[in-house]
């Protein structure tokens, strides 16, 4: 198989589950497709460099982490981004507790809301959100605590129908003592 065929079959297999990580981090399926091609293009032109065919997804989520991240940071002037869209939509009702996350979400900033969303949509650990950001592991556990902290008023009862943690730090001691 050569490297091409590699890359087509890795990016077919993983590349929903990109855009829907991408989808959580930014809020929007159109940015979340922009975000998952942008990774998607890096990727393949390190592909040859990645030598472990395992660690290519983990790469692939580190890029599209930086890819986000960098994203954000760039002034946009060209964009206005608005809450209503030009034509018409199809008819599709989204659950209404879907739409109070991604508001919810909306409100954090970029890496606080990366790191919510991978310690608890992504089941990550704490380690591997570190790793994946590079920060520290006290940065993300700062990092969840202060970006739940900020959710919990504006999603109500709902963080707990979400199973949203009542402290990450609790957490984090439950999971080491067991």
């Amino acid at each position: 198989m050569t490297p091409r065929d590699e890359f087509v079959e890795f990016a077919t297999a993983t590349s929903a589950r990109l855009r829907r990580t991408a989808f959580l981090l930014c809020g929007d399926w159109h940015t979340a497709e922009d975000l998952t091609q942008a990774t998607l293009t890096k990727l393949f032109v390190s592909w040859r460099h990645i030598s472990r065919r395992d660690e290519a997804y983990p790469y692939a989520l580190r890029t599209l982490l930086n890819t986000y991240l960098a994203d954000r940071r760039r002034k946009r002037a060209g964009e206005l981004l608005t809450g209503q869209v030009p034509e018409l939509p199809r008819e599709q009702q989204a659950p209404e507790l879907r739409i109070m996350v991604l508001d919810a979400l909306a409100t954090l900033p970029p890496k606080a809301r990366a790191v919510v969303v991978l310690r608890y949509w992504a089941d990550m650990s704490v380690e591997q959100v570190a790793t994946l950001l590079g920060c520290s592991e006290g940065n993300v556990k700062s990092q969840a605590a202060r970006g739940l902290d900020k959710l919990r008023p504006l999603l109500g009862d709902a963080a707990t129908e979400l199973g949203l943690p009542d402290h990450p730090a609790a957490e984090q001691r439950d999971t080491r003592n067991a």
